[in-house]
Formats: structure tokens, sequence, C-alpha cells
């Protein structure tokens, strides 16, 4: 039997893009000779934070319409392959450092009431957890109910097992057949760099670490620009860096040591705890900073799927499903700031 959709990339964009495929009935071949989260898919932090919630957009409101579709696509993953993602929508907390802070994030509070649907809050909070909860000056912290967390490592691994259950296939190496989509991460921004002659998005590393800790059930935290994100495993992970200039996209340095001190400052419970594993990788950054998404100008039957930078764990199921309905139903969705036409046309 014929393939009708070959994707080239197996990251978080190019395995979700092949599961909505394949419950839309049709038959795909995802291509990667690196193999499954290979990239920056494979890290190793999984926070799938919400934009703030005022100076609304069509990247947030995109970015909206997926945090809220990822509790149903994920389960919907998970019960076809048998394999969990460690999906939870645990919410996040952030502290506040004066009463302008304060002041702001009660302002945001009014603008998520009307922009998140009534299926989120944004609010100002104490602390209720010494040990958890980071410092704060204020005492006051921003809680969002809509932030969620997965484990990017066991999200791609779900993912593979319920395309191979659908009867798809992940393969390292396959000619083209029926409509093609690049999902390929930086080096694809790279080829897309040469054959328009212009810098269309570029690789920008990312250092994290996972420490020892059970917090499985808490909320993630945001504090001093990091991300501290419980897992359901029994880790915490901590991140990152964003690096634009360096010249070993796999090693870590001093920088990931400043990131992990920030954090066992901010949380006293990260104080003691054991670093387990240090990460580093390349995360694609499209020029515009959202995910470019289209056709591939002056290649019929090609597309485009990339540049999920920070936010494209977060952005995943929306990606799919717009890019399914375009790909299979000539449907295009793709929001201004997104399209492959305005980037590369």
């Amino acid at each position: 039997m014929g393939v009708d959709v070959t994707i080239r990339g197996a990251g978080i964009f190019g395995l979700s893009i092949a599961w909505v495929l394949l419950r839309k009935g049709a038959t795909v071949r995802v291509v990667d000779p690196h193999g499954p989260g290979a990239g920056s898919s494979g890290g190793i932090v999984g926070a799938l934070a919400p934009h703030v919630p005022e100076a609304w957009n069509a990247k947030k409101a995109f970015q909206l319409d997926s945090l809220l579709m990822a509790e149903a696509f994920w389960t919907g993953v998970a019960a076809t392959g048998g394999s969990d993602p460690g999906y939870l929508r645990s919410g996040r907390l952030q502290p506040l450092a004066d009463a302008r802070a304060v002041e702001l994030a009660r302002e945001r509070a009014v603008g998520a009431a009307a922009l998140w649907q009534g299926r989120a809050v944004w609010e100002v909070v104490e602390a209720v957890d010494p040990d958890w909860h980071p410092l704060s000056p204020t005492g006051l912290h921003v809680r969002d109910t809509l932030t969620a967390r997965l484990h990017p490592g066991q999200a791609c691994a779900a993912l593979v097992a319920a395309i191979s259950a659908r009867g798809g296939t992940v393969v390292g190496e396959a000619g083209d057949e029926g409509a093609v989509i690049h999902a390929t991460g930086a080096a694809g921004l790279q080829v897309l760099n040469t054959a328009f002659g212009r810098t269309v998005g570029t690789g920008v590393k990312g250092q994290a670490a996972l420490l020892r800790l059970d917090r499985r059930a808490a909320p993630q935290l945001f504090c001093d620009g990091v991300h501290v994100v419980p897992h359901g495993d029994g880790t915490v992970a901590v991140g990152s860096t964003s690096e634009r200039d360096f010249d070993d996209p796999a090693q870590v340095d001093g920088q990931l040591d400043a990131v992990i001190a920030k954090a066992r400052a901010a949380v006293p419970a990260l104080r003691d705890a054991e670093v387990i594993r240090r990460w580093a990788g390349v995360r694609p950054r499209a020029r515009s900073r959202a995910p470019l998404l289209g056709p591939w100008p002056g290649r019929p039957g090609h597309f485009i799927a990339n540049g999920g930078f920070k936010i494209g764990f977060g952005m995943a199921p929306k990606v799919a499903h717009v890019m399914a309905e375009l790909v299979l139903d000539g449907k295009d969705a793709v929001p201004e700031g997104f399209r492959t036409d305005e980037a590369l046309g």
C-alpha cells in the first residue's frame, strides 16, 4: 500500500502531525535518520506555559487553542499506544517582586477572564507551601491553571507507539512518497536560509538539568527567568539557557551551573537535590518567533512545519491539526505571522 504523506523529521512537530493525519485516515511514514526525539524534542524541561493574557494577537490565540486541546490530545495518544507522555495540567506559580508587579498581575487577571474563555484562571495568591513555593518579596504569586507539563522524551516515545498502533511507520531512511512535510528543526531552517537566500530562522542552544526530587503533583514554577518543572517520574527539570552563539551544541558548561544556582536560591526544596542529568540541544527559532507553517514555495506537494523554539510542545496539538487539514483537505487555517508565503514568498 502506498503512502499518502511522508514526514521528514521525528521531533514533536513531525510526530504530532503524523498522529493527526493517521486519525484522519491517511497512510503516513515518518523519516528521520537520527531517530525520534533526537534533536531538541528530546530535551528534559517540558513546560507548556501560556503567554501573558494581554496585547492579544494571532500567536497568543493559536497557543491558547493548543494548550486547551492538549489534554484530549495526549490522553488519546496514551490510550492508543499504551505509553505515558507524562502530561499533567499542573498549573504554575510565579513570584511577584513588588507592588507594581502585583498591580500588573491583577490587571492581567482581568484580561485572562476575558480571553481564556473561562477555561483557565490567572490570579494573585499568597504562598502556602514555604518548601516549594519560590521566595517572593511580596509574599504573593501569580497562579495560572492553564500551564501544563509533559516529559519530552516520553512524549515522543508515546507518539511513536500511537503512530505504530494506528499503522503508521517511523523509519530511518526512505524516499519521498505522497505529500511531503518537512519538520526538520534547526537543520531544516538552515536549509531554508540557503534555499531562499535570507535568514528564515536559526538554531538557539539551550541547556537544562534534571534533579532528583519527587514533587510530581506540585505546580511548576517560573522564577528569576528559570522554569522549574516537576515530572511524574520523581524528578524536577530546571532550565534553560538561550544561546545564539555557541561552538558545541551538545556541550554543557557554566551557564547551566548558573541556571541551577538560580533555581536552588529561589526554591528551598531544591537546595540539596542531586543533579542526575545535564542536557544541551539546539532549538529551531523562526525569525518571527512564531512557528513557520504552510506550503514550500516553488515545490508543489511539499510543506513546512518548523520553528517551535521554546513553545513547540505547547503548540504541537494545534500545529498538527492545522497542517493535517492543509495537506489532506486544502483548508488553510494558518494564521498571519506563521505563514510560509509571508516568510518565504
